[in-house]
């Protein structure tokens, strides 16, 4: 069975709920197969049921982020299509009864992996994006600052270059001047995501070694963020006019207040569980 936890809650009533009924969705379906090997009938119902109530809540999602003028809402609406493509192309395998229950648990397995990337890598952020460039003059955003400190000298420091090379990336998005500097953004960007994997994968350790209860948590947040980063839409930077500039600061954007808000909301976290129990990390 899959958990609908704390961590998936994104603090807004009517999207938790609607998340949580999808989970109990799936969770239903998943007891009922076990109590038969002819799922076909399961298989049918869950997939029909899911593609009425997805629609529904995806409609939703997409009206209040219009009505907060939510930036990542186009890239919401491209995941939401993608996934809807998913599911309607579905076709049960009916050749026999082991094959049925296992394409069953194919496209079970995808709907919530999908779930949990999407709430934790997109719906997370829904309401939390804030437009930097309206910060005050003497407040840097970029910078690491000793609110983000978890008291954990390896991740601080982690934490601290993944903000410089965010940092980066947007001193050369507004570098008027600079000809081929797409060519460097996306080695920068590239640089963000393989440091972005050794930092998760250090901090993931970590967590195992002094056995932090929200790792499992952790590592789907975790998984998330970086399936962000494989899936930068490279095609949207092939030149150089205002919808890339658009879509640069977008994404600088919410890479920003990805990290921020998952630093001070489970970040900070593993300090206190370290200082708590006094454990030792040497």
């Amino acid at each position: 069975m899959y958990e609908f936890t704390k961590d998936c809650m994104i603090g807004i009533k009517e999207i938790d709920d609607e998340h949580k009924k999808l989970f109990d969705m799936i969770n239903d379906a998943i007891a009922l197969a076990d109590k038969t090997d002819d799922v076909k009938s399961i298989a049918n119902n869950l997939i029909k049921n899911l593609k009425d109530y997805a629609n529904v809540h995806f409609a939703h999602e997409e009206a209040y982020m219009k009505k907060i003028n939510d930036p990542e809402l186009e890239s919401q609406i491209k995941e939401h299509k993608a996934f809807a493509k998913k599911v309607n192309s579905f076709e049960l395998d009916t050749s026999s009864d082991e094959a049925s229950k296992k394409s069953l648990n194919d496209i079970l397995v995808y709907i919530i992996q999908w779930l949990y990337k999407h709430i934790l890598g997109s719906d997370i952020m829904i309401g939390k994006l804030s437009d930097h460039s309206e910060e005050a003059e003497n407040d840097n955003p970029f910078e690491f600052t000793d609110k983000y400190k978890t008291d954990i000298a390896l991740i601080d420091d982690e934490h601290r270059h993944l903000f410089e090379i965010i940092e980066k990336t947007n001193e050369l998005i507004h570098e008027n001047l600079l000809h081929d500097k797409y060519d460097e953004i996306m080695h920068l960007l590239d640089e963000l995501k393989t440091y972005t994997e050794t930092h998760f994968n250090d901090e993931e350790a970590l967590m195992e070694k002094i056995s932090y209860p929200g790792l499992a948590a952790q590592k789907k947040a975790h998984a998330a963020f970086v399936d962000k980063l494989v899936h930068i839409d490279i095609n949207e930077l092939d030149e150089i006019d205002e919808h890339q500039q658009a879509y640069l600061f977008e994404l600088i954007n919410y890479l920003l207040s990805w990290l921020s808000n998952h630093i001070l909301g489970s970040d900070l976290k593993i300090g206190e569980y370290i200082r708590e129990n006094n454990i030792s990390i040497d």
